[in-house]
C-alpha cells in the first residue's frame, strides 16, 4: 500500500523540478489534488500558472486539455455539442475539452458569465449535460483557473457561487533570487517540462483520495473549524462570510494537510495552515470596514482570537 506521505514528497519534488522555489503554493496544489478540488491560481502573468497546471498533469499521467478563455468563447465550446450526422442519420455528440482529466481555463474572467457557468455544473456534479443527456466526467477531474487580479479592462469578474466551487486560490508570487537564478540556470537548454516523468498512475491517487477521508479529525478540531468559518459570518468588517461549502474544505483540506505530513490525524496547525487558501477568496469585505486591509489579514486576526484547541 502507497503511503500518503512518501507519494506527496515524490510528487512535490518531481513538480518542483518546474516551479522552483515555491514549496508551500505545490503543497497547496497537492492537498487540492487529494481533497479532490479545484484550483484558482491568481497571480500575474508570467509567474508558472499555466506551467504548473501542465506539470502536475504529467506528473499524475492524467490527460490535459487547456482553454484559452475569450469574450466570444461559447459554453459549447467547453462541454461539447451534438452534431447531426448525414452519415449515420442521427445527432452524434462531440466532447469539448472539460472531458478531460486536468482541464486548465486560462484567463477565466475573460468569457462571458454565460460561458463561465458552464463550468457550474462540472466543477461540483463532475458531469457534464447536453440536450438534455447527462455525461459523466473522468475521474480524477480537477479545473485549474487562472486569472490576472492586476488588469480589468475586458474582463467579468467570477460570481461568488463560482468562486466558491474552488476548494483552494494559491498565489505563486514572484520567485526569490537564488530561486529566479536556478530557473534561467534549468532552461539553458531546454524546459525541464519536458523531461518530467510520471511519479503515480491515476489510478493510484483515486485510492489516495479515498484514505485521505479516513484521516482522524477529533471532535474539538471540528468545533474548532466551525467557529472559525461562523466568525467570518459575524465579523463587522465583511460584508459576506464563508459559506459551509468553506467549512467542509477547512474540513477536507486539514485532513490533507496531516497526510501530507505523514500523520493519520489532524492538529491544529493544519487548519491554521491552509484556512487562507479555502476561506479567503469566499469572503466578501465591506469596503471602508477593512481599513486597508485584506480578508487574508481578517481571517489572522480571527485566528489569532479564536481559542485553539488543547
Amino acid at each position: 500500500m502507497l503511503l500518503i506521505g512518501e507519494v506527496s514528497r515524490r510528487l512535490m519534488g518531481n513538480i518542483e523540478k518546474v516551479i522552483i522555489g515555491k514549496h508551500d503554493e505545490v503543497r497547496q496544489v497537492l492537498v487540492a489534488l487529494l481533497c479532490e478540488g479545484h484550483i484558482l491560481l491568481e497571480d500575474v502573468p508570467g509567474v508558472g500558472k499555466t506551467m504548473l497546471a501542465r506539470a502536475v498533469a504529467r506528473s499524475l499521467g492524467c490527460s490535459f486539455s487547456r482553454i484559452q478563455f475569450t469574450p466570444d468563447l461559447l459554453p459549447s465550446d467547453i462541454v461539447g455539442v451534438s452534431i447531426y450526422s448525414q452519415k449515420s442519420g442521427d445527432f452524434e455528440f462531440r466532447p469539448g475539452p472539460v472531458h478531460h482529466q486536468i482541464l486548465l481555463a486560462d484567463e477565466i474572467n475573460r468569457a462571458s458569465p454565460r460561458t463561465q457557468s458552464a463550468l457550474l455544473e462540472c466543477m461540483e456534479e463532475r458531469q457534464v449535460t447536453v440536450d438534455g443527456i447527462t455525461r459523466p466526467l473522468p475521474r480524477p477531474f480537477m479545473v485549474i483557473a487562472t486569472q490576472n487580479p492586476i488588469e480589468y479592462e475586458g474582463t467579468f469578474p467570477l460570481p461568488e457561487g463560482q468562486l466558491d466551487r474552488f476548494l483552494l486560490r494559491v498565489r505563486l508570487g514572484y520567485p526569490d533570487f537564488a530561486s529566479e537564478n536556478e530557473m534561467l540556470l534549468s532552461q539553458r537548454l531546454r524546459h525541464p517540462i519536458e523531461e518530467l516523468e510520471q511519479v503515480i498512475t491515476h489510478e493510484e491517487l483515486l485510492d489516495l483520495q479515498h484514505r485521505v477521508r479516513e484521516v482522524h479529525l477529533d471532535d474539538s478540531i471540528r468545533e474548532y473549524i466551525v467557529n472559525l468559518v461562523r466568525s467570518t459570518r459575524e465579523n463587522g468588517a465583511l460584508f459576506l462570510g464563508a459559506s459551509p461549502r468553506g467549512s467542509l474544505g477547512l474540513f477536507r483540506g486539514a485532513q490533507a494537510m496531516a497526510a501530507i505530513e505523514g500523520r493519520d490525524y489532524v492538529i491544529p496547525d493544519d487548519v491554521k495552515n491552509i484556512a487562507a487558501p479555502v476561506l479567503a477568496h469566499r469572503m466578501i469585505g465591506r469596503g471602508d470596514g477593512l481599513k486597508g486591509n485584506s480578508c487574508e489579514d481578517v481571517l489572522k486576526e480571527l485566528l489569532s482570537k479564536i481559542p485553539v484547541p488543547a
